[in-house]
């Protein structure tokens, strides 16, 4: 028969007299680390609806939800919890992440549980979207070409779009949506909102 060491008595006495290393939750509450990584949320004054944290997330859990009507052109930014790895990808490349407060950010929750999956989700308000004055696709948000704007400075009048939207939000330009002649764009087209492919012909293809 084999006996056990000395050391290992020691060790096992010392378990006994010694409080357990597991917490009270959830009779006491538990304080995480300040860099856990728990529930990511959503800031509606920080998101600028910009798809960033959707491009760079892992399990495709992040959902842009475009709603383009007659009456309006709206964003929403939907993540689905339930299926979240809380990797930090998101909060990492978060286009805003260094404002404040920042489009989203990893909290310390961690008690999430829920009977309903509808309950598991982390959102955005409605953000305005900023549509192509030629062909009508998605830009971006307004609030995106704002914050550009905001960025860059001066600079930003280089860009036909950021320096259009800037007049338009300044109230000093009125929307010029309108149809194109035969569908050809022009080259006075180029000073408009217009996505990629619109100021592509505008500005090389057709000149």
């Amino acid at each position: 028969m084999r006996y056990p060491k000395i050391r290992e008595l020691i060790e096992a006495v010392k378990s006994l007299l010694s409080r357990p290393y597991t917490s009270n939750f959830p009779r006491k509450p538990l304080e995480p680390a300040k860099r856990f990584r728990g529930k990511p949320e959503y800031s509606n004054e920080g998101c600028i609806g910009c798809k960033a944290c959707a491009e760079v997330c892992i399990g495709r859990v992040i959902e842009v939800k475009d709603c383009v009507t007659s009456d309006k052109a709206t964003r929403k930014m939907i993540l689905h919890l339930d299926e979240c790895h809380y990797c930090g990808q998101c909060s990492t490349f978060c286009t805003t992440r260094d404002d404040n407060p920042a489009g989203i950010k990893h909290t310390t929750k961690f008690d999430l549980s829920s009977f309903d999956r509808r309950d598991m989700v982390s959102t955005t308000d409605e953000k305005e979207l900023a549509l192509c004055e030629a062909c009508s696709a998605v830009v971006t948000t307004k609030a995106h070409l704002e914050w550009l704007a905001k960025k860059l400075g001066p600079l930003a009048f280089s860009n036909p779009t950021l320096f259009t939207a800037s007049l338009k939000n300044m109230g000093f330009s009125e929307d010029v949506l309108q149809n194109l002649t035969e569908g050809v764009l022009q080259r006075s087209d180029r000073i408009k909102v217009l996505c990629s492919k619109c100021r592509r012909s505008a500005t090389i293809e057709k000149f």
